[in-house]
Parts: C-alpha cells; sequence; structure tokens
C-alpha cells in the first residue's frame, strides 16, 4: 500500500516543512515591509539659502521706517490740537493783522454779538494760532467805529507789528499807557477788555485795514484784541 498522502500519485506531504516555509516567507514579508517603510517616512532635507546683503537692508529700512512713522504721528497730533486754537502767549504773536473786509459781502454789524466761535474760545474778538482773525470782518461801513475826526490827535509812530511788544504801565480802558504812548479804548470794546491787566499785560499795536482813526491792540497773554484810539503822548 502506498504511504498516507501518494494515494494519487504525489509525494508526500511534510507539513512540519511546509509550516517552516510559511514561517520563512511571513518574516521575509515582514522585513520588507520594514524596509519600504523606512525609506519612504525620511523626507528629503530641505536647504534654504538666505540672501544676507538684502535680508540686513530690509532690517534697516523697517528700523528707519518706525522712527518716521512716529514723527508724522506726533506731526499729526499737534497740527490737530493747535489748528484752530486760541492764540497767547509770545509763541503766537501775530505776524500781521487782519486782511480788509471783503466789500462785497461784509459781515452785519449787531448788537450783542458772540465771538466763540468753537467751544473754549473767549467771547471776545480773538486770533487763533495759526493767525486766524476773528471778529474782524464788518467792513468799513460798521458805525460802531465810525469817527466824524479820525485821528484828530495825530497818527502813532512807536512800532508796529511782533517786533514791538509794549508793556502796560497803567490806566484803564478809557486811558492807558505804554512807553509814553497814551490810547483809549473803543466805547463798543471796553466789555472785551475786562480782564485785562493794565499794568502788567503786553500789547502789539496793529492798523486797522477798515476803520479810519482806529488801531488794533492785541493782547499777548490772552490772544484776543480790541479797537483803540491814539491820543497822543
Amino acid at each position: 500500500m502506498s504511504p498516507k498522502g501518494s494515494m494519487w500519485g504525489q509525494p508526500p506531504i511534510d507539513f512540519a516543512q511546509g509550516r517552516l516555509s510559511a514561517a520563512r516567507a511571513a518574516k521575509l514579508r515582514c522585513r520588507q515591509a520594514t524596509t519600504k517603510s523606512n525609506s519612504t517616512s525620511i523626507a528629503p532635507t530641505t536647504v534654504r539659502h538666505y540672501n544676507l546683503p538684502l535680508l540686513y537692508e530690509r532690517t534697516n529700512m523697517r528700523k528707519r521706517i518706525g522712527p518716521l512713522a512716529i514723527s508724522f504721528l506726533f506731526s499729526v497730533i499737534a497740527f490737530a490740537q493747535h489748528h484752530g486754537e486760541v492764540g497767547g502767549g509770545t509763541a503766537h504773536i501775530p505776524s500781521h493783522g487782519p486782511a480788509p473786509a471783503r466789500a462785497s459781502h461784509p459781515a452785519p454789524a449787531q448788537e450783542n454779538r458772540h465771538f466763540n466761535d468753537k467751544a473754549g474760545h473767549p467771547d471776545a474778538p480773538h486770533v487763533h494760532a495759526n493767525g486766524k482773525w476773528i471778529g474782524h470782518d464788518t467792513g468799513p461801513n460798521d458805525p460802531h467805529y465810525h469817527l466824524d475826526h479820525p485821528w484828530e490827535h495825530g497818527h502813532f509812530t512807536g512800532g508796529f507789528g511782533r517786533g514791538h511788544v509794549w508793556h502796560l504801565a497803567g490806566g484803564g480802558p478809557n486811558r492807558f499807557w505804554f512807553g509814553g504812548f497814551y490810547f483809549s479804548i473803543a466805547p463798543d470794546d471796553i466789555g472785551f477788555c475786562n480782564d485785562w491787566l493794565w499794568d502788567s499785560d503786553d500789547v502789539v499795536i496793529y492798523d486797522d485795514p477798515d476803520h479810519p482813526g482806529w488801531y488794533l491792540a492785541y493782547n499777548v497773554r490772552l490772544g484776543t484784541y480790541v479797537h483803540v484810539m491814539y491820543l497822543g503822548t
């Protein structure tokens, strides 16, 4: 009788050898999978090249732009704070007097007119820090400053404008003086100088381009002004 397993004419099966071959095949497959995994998990190294001069230039540019931006910001803030604000102090003495009022559209002469054009501004004729004169816009026909005999005491020749700051030496609205020159406040402007210090304030005299016989006295401390008449020496 043929050995077991050879009944179909096939060689006998060695089960122990089959199990050993299967184990070797499994081990081989595991080793191949491990090798493949290791070869695909390692990413290629990327090497970056930097242009050092260009990088240095960009860094310096940022350093320069920073202070410039801050300086510009402070300039804008300063302009916003001072533009349109009331003058006052020696730094804001007007460089010139007001321009003549527009003859075709003068502001109407009003009783009890108010001059506080913005919140915090004085209710009196004044000059902004940017040199704009507020309140001198009624033109030459304003009856409040009409004089039948302008310059009846002569013309003031002591000096005008920012280069001539005069220190008040005494008196009051009807008669005050400095440097040996005497003046009086226009009757309709007396209410605008209630806070003047007649023995210590500094004033600057300007020509009045619209009202013959009158000058404009600018109070340096307050930034306000009034019409004044020269009374002589």
